[in-house]
């Protein structure tokens, strides 16, 4: 299941970070990453992923 988030979280940031901890502070910050930078966002969620 991690391997579906990974790739969720290249695809798309904010999606990643939602199936791994749902709607949260950590969401919220990853799609304000996102907006200021794709690659700041991939890189949020990737984290947040590799953590749990």
């Amino acid at each position: 299941m991690d391997l579906v988030r990974i790739i969720f979280a290249i695809l798309l940031p904010p999606l990643g970070v939602f199936l791994q901890v749902g709607i949260g502070a950590q969401f919220w910050l990853n799609i304000l990453l996102t907006l200021l930078g794709y690659i700041p966002g991939i890189v949020h969620a990737v984290w947040i992923i590799a953590r749990r």
